[in-house]
């Protein structure tokens, strides 16, 4: 069994990199993947742990990209199978630190206009360079104004709640330009998340995605039902795609997700997946 797609406290978990290859190690997986939003900080804290134990530990960071025909974000994670990414591409990713303190401080004030105290400080606090959202979330429970994660997002800053800002990142093909010079694959992370309720829009979108250069699509993840499973696995196929999966787990900040078996034990994925990839 296998995960290519976790968070360390690197950037919105709540496991340290050493505690989320410690849990890998525990419960017997052959290769995990970080992918943490914008850097690669806990990647590189878990690789000479992970390779002194014997774990494969594959190096991936997840990135909020722009479509122009879209209002709202699409995730893509970048892997890269065979060798670190490069020092051009980590100053890149450096770069786009700034669209996420852009974000904050927008949300930090719509968030005060609607009369919850919060200051900008006190979120980096806890979340450091890479503040995000399960950051604001932990200081409005801690405050009373959730009651968890979930309440949270769906009462101020999920992507249909009142104080939601969209962070203004690369588009799709500047990013799938820079992580194929780096070395890496580029793939579509969770797309059920797209929101599409038509088949056949589904598929245009997938398409325009693979010609805007990614090259894989996460058909394996814990919000994705067998039904969903089979057509991803479909569009993977009828796109040339190359297939990937991961449970997103997060710790604490999505407690019903867990390590390699996701929401409810609905994902075994088989180690030859990742040999694919590679090959």
């Amino acid at each position: 069994m296998i995960d290519l797609h976790t968070h360390t406290n690197e950037s919105d978990g709540s496991c340290t990199p050493l505690e989320l290859v410690d849990r890998a190690l525990a419960m017997g997986l052959d290769a995990l993947g970080i992918s943490d939003h914008d850097t690669f900080a806990g990647y590189d804290q878990a690789v000479e742990p992970a390779h002194a134990y014997g774990l494969d530990l594959v190096c991936g960071i997840e990135l909020s990209v722009r479509m122009t025909a879209r209002p709202r974000s699409v995730h893509v994670l970048a892997y890269f199978l065979h060798q670190p990414p490069s020092a051009e591409f980590r100053d890149w990713v450096n770069g786009l630190l700034e669209t996420r303190r852009e974000r904050n401080r927008g949300l930090v004030s719509k968030l005060q206009s609607m009369s919850v105290p919060i200051e900008l400080s006190e979120v980096e606090r806890i979340g450091r360079t890479l503040t995000g959202r399960p950051h604001f979330a932990r200081v409005l429970i801690q405050k009373g104004f959730a009651s968890d994660y979930d309440d949270a997002f769906r009462r101020y800053f999920g992507e249909s709640g009142p104080a939601f800002v969209e962070r203004q990142g690369p588009t799709i093909a500047e990013a799938a330009a820079q992580v194929s010079a780096a070395g890496g694959l580029s793939v579509l992370a969770h797309p059920i998340r797209l929101g599409m309720h038509d088949a056949a829009a589904e598929d245009a979108l997938i398409r325009e995605l693979r010609d805007g250069g990614l090259r894989g699509i996460e058909v394996y993840h814990s919000d994705h039902a067998p039904a969903d499973v089979r057509r991803y696995a479909a569009l993977a196929e009828k796109y040339a795609l190359a297939v990937t999966g991961g449970s997103d787990f997060h710790g604490d900040a999505k407690p019903a997700v867990a390590l390699g078996t996701g929401r409810n034990g609905n994902l075994d994925i088989p180690r030859s997946l990742l040999d694919l990839l590679r090959a």
